[in-house]
């Protein structure tokens, strides 16, 4: 999945002596764009609009845009943290809390100790919204220090052209377990808040432009990064800032999309293959199947048509198999003068043998395989004994109105049971 880090460039912010700045969008931004998230694949500068495109897209703060206090996380529902933190932090910032934009440290409880940070809620909203509008979606905003451990203390560029007028041009960011601070090196106020001796296992990172005096301040060697370097390392912190009234819209399309792009990198392909794999073994499992069908149902109307040839080899073309059967062999019932199933001697002798005793034949007709008898002086039990006796051989009984009606059902269909709505109605 590839990522692309782009710089924020720092506040504006006005000093003593030095002429106020208008506070506009910058016209280009620092980019690094890594396949990743490990090495750089791109770098450089460009207009928003130039920006290259990547399936996620962080956007990294300056030291100086996020200040960090350590408070106990009010137990307060999401919809209501926002407001929480604002009263808890009123007093402990110089800004108005209403103005400033605030988010929590990755996997805060409420009532728990968590480190919240702090910046400035418009101007962080323009940032996100110039980018928003040339078309990239800011997944999420990062600092590039926060608390940790062991700490880390990197030296840079100071930002603005004002500072580096002053000579205050190197800086050094330093960020342990009780928060972040940036200081300029000139003057004795860093190595008086640098802890002296320096903690085991600290880690000092430079810029190339700052490592040569940072390691002659310092008295020891420093590892070199470039901007880029350091801003796809920040890239990877757990933070993020869109939180509140800065989180992303569409929440539930946003999510679908970060699931979508996390399938589709580099460590989701076996399962992509093994998941495409899979789909071609059940689509040749189902034609297989479906080809093994045919062949039964191929072979089980050959055995048909073969019966049907031997049994009647007056039939030449064999056309529906049952259908032609059935009419010889009725052709054949008929010319050696017995009965069918659904003549009316076969009706007849199924009424007489399940017909109760002392209950005259009053009227009786039969038309289309259908027998109806007058049947007005018979009892409900009466009928329901007469429906019991003739519906295992295969009769249909209807009764309404003062009649019986018998009939064999249409091929394919079993006698209604018993009992049921179709099949007792009188």
């Amino acid at each position: 999945m590839s990522t692309l880090a782009v710089s924020i460039p720092p506040r504006p912010r006005l000093r003593a002596g030095a002429v106020p700045t208008s506070g506009a969008a910058p016209t280009e931004f620092a980019f690094a764009l890594s396949g990743d998230t490990l090495s750089i694949d791109r770098q450089g500068f460009a207009a928003p609009a130039l920006l290259p495109r990547a399936d996620q897209v962080v956007a990294v703060l300056s030291p100086n845009d996020v200040s960090w206090h350590r408070i106990t996380c009010p137990k307060a529902p999401a919809a209501r943290m926002a407001a929480a933190l604002a009263g808890v932090l009123e007093d402990a910032v110089l800004d108005d809390a209403a103005t400033l934009h605030f988010a929590l440290a990755p996997g805060a409880k409420g009532g728990e100790p968590a480190w919240v940070a702090a910046t400035d809620r418009a101007w962080l909203a323009s940032e996100i919204a110039v980018l928003e509008a040339a078309g990239l979606r800011v997944d999420r905003v990062v600092p590039s220090a926060w608390p940790d451990e062991p700490p880390s203390g990197h030296f840079h560029e100071s930002s603005g052209s004002d500072e580096r007028a002053l000579g205050l041009g190197l800086a050094l960011t330093w960020a342990h377990a009780d928060g972040v601070a940036s200081w300029p090196l000139q003057g004795t106020l860093a190595r008086t808040l640098l802890p002296q001796p320096l903690p085991a296992g600290a880690r000092f990172t430079a810029t190339p432009a700052v490592a040569a005096p940072a390691e002659r301040w310092l008295g020891t060697t420093v590892q070199v990064v470039t901007p880029a370097e350091h801003a796809l390392q920040s890239a990877r912190s757990l933070w993020n800032l869109r939180q509140f009234g800065l989180a992303p819209k569409h929440r539930g399309m946003s999510a679908l999309a970060d699931l979508w792009r996390r399938l589709r990198g580099p460590n989701w392909r076996p399962a992509r293959w093994g998941l495409a794999a899979l789909v071609a073994i059940q689509l040749l499992g189902l034609n297989i199947a479906a080809w093994q069908q045919r062949r039964t149902l191929e072979s089980k109307r050959d055995a048909m048509a073969e019966l049907l040839r031997s049994a009647h080899p007056q039939v030449r073309a064999v056309l529906d198999a049952p259908a032609q059967m059935q009419r010889e062999t009725d052709a054949l019932r008929a010319a050696a003068g017995r009965a069918g199933e659904e003549d009316l001697e076969s009706a007849l002798q199924a009424a007489a043998s399940a017909w109760p005793q002392q209950q005259p034949v009053q009227t009786l007709g039969y038309e289309g395989g259908r027998l109806s008898l007058a049947t007005p002086a018979w009892t409900a039990p009466q009928i329901a004994r007469f429906r019991e006796a003739v519906e295992p051989a295969g009769w249909r009984v209807e009764a309404a109105d003062g009649r019986l009606t018998m009939s064999r059902p249409p091929v394919g269909v079993a006698p209604a049971p018993s009992g049921t709505p179709g099949a007792a109605r009188g």
